[in-house]
């Protein structure tokens, strides 16, 4: 008679109720925050144009057209997938990855408006300063001048630029994926990694009448993308030296746009919008050449900056 006996049960190590889950989605942005930022910027901003880029804005396949706001129809067919692009993939990726403290940080260069007034003049001035040698430059020296509904919408068309381009896309560029680049490279290494990608975000939108589709050349997005690279490391410079100043860089940012769409055609009649943007490209190019020489490749970078402003997870 054999006598039959429970198996045996190896007992299983007791889990912490508070410790932290290695795997699923939030581990993942965890381990690489830089790379959830970019993919979730450009998947969300994507995702929300389509639409437009499929419309009669766009390629035509949707019998729909997005209509006019303030004159234009990229309002509501662009600022939605802007919105959800940049911004919210650094603050969904920063909660995550930093908390509440990291939350802070990335707010506090939002609002960090005292600098040096010097810094509000090469801004405001410095750029469409810079445009207009540019468009003298490619137009021959043939100016024209602005008309006055031109000048006086240029203030207004930057004030509206500020709250919507700017504020879209400025927090997760600069404020949140420059200072992480910055930690891992060189200052010139991070600008000549985040420029690229900043440029390839909007490639879609070269789809639609955002990009001058259908009458556009295959050259412009090129044009564009070499700007994006080139200017982009002017503004990590003046982002640098202005100790982080997000508001700076969405002035800069806005500046360019304002003079783009409001003053060049006024003022250069003769530059089509291929040829604006490579004289766009050419000029942010020899700023870029000249700030690098100056700065000796640092770009305005400290290697000691206050760890208030600096994320928790640079990684």
């Amino acid at each position: 008679m054999t006598t039959s006996h429970a198996p045996t049960r190896t007992p299983r190590p007791s889990v912490a109720v508070d410790a932290p889950d290695r795997r699923g989605p939030a581990a993942l942005i965890r381990s690489h925050p830089l790379v959830a930022f970019f993919a979730l910027a450009n998947l969300l901003s994507w995702a929300a144009w389509l639409p437009y880029v499929l419309s009669q804005n766009g390629l035509g396949v949707w019998d729909f057209r997005f209509p006019d706001l303030l004159g234009s129809g990229q309002i509501l067919g662009v600022l939605p997938g802007a919105y959800l692009g940049p911004i919210f993939s650094a603050f969904l990726v920063t909660a995550i990855v930093d908390g509440r403290a990291g939350l802070s940080a990335w707010a506090r260069r939002l609002w960090r408006w005292k600098v040096a007034p010097r810094w509000f003049a090469i801004t405001l001035l410095g750029v469409p300063a810079g445009m207009l040698l540019t468009g003298l430059v490619f137009s021959g020296g043939q100016i024209a001048l602005p008309s006055a509904s031109a000048l006086l919408a240029f203030v207004p068309v930057l004030l509206f630029q500020f709250v919507t381009t700017g504020l879209a896309e400025e927090p997760g560029w600069r404020d949140f994926a420059l200072p992480r680049l910055q930690n891992r490279f060189t200052p010139l290494g991070a600008a000549f990694v985040l420029g690229p990608l900043w440029g390839a975000w909007h490639l879609p939108l070269f789809l639609s009448d955002w990009g001058g589709y259908p009458d556009a050349s295959w050259t412009r997005p090129l044009a564009f993308l070499a700007f994006c690279v080139a200017f982009n490391i002017v503004m990590s410079w003046v982002f640098n030296r202005t100790g982080q100043s997000l508001p700076l860089s969405m002035l800069m940012h806005v500046g360019v746009n304002t003079f783009a769409s409001v003053m060049w055609a006024e003022l250069f009649p003769s530059l089509d919008g291929e040829l604006a943007l490579v004289a766009m490209a050419a000029g942010a190019a020899v700023a870029a050449v000249v700030i690098v020489v100056a700065t000796r490749g640092r770009l305005g970078y400290a290697d000691r900056i206050d760890a208030r402003t600096e994320p928790a997870g640079a990684a």
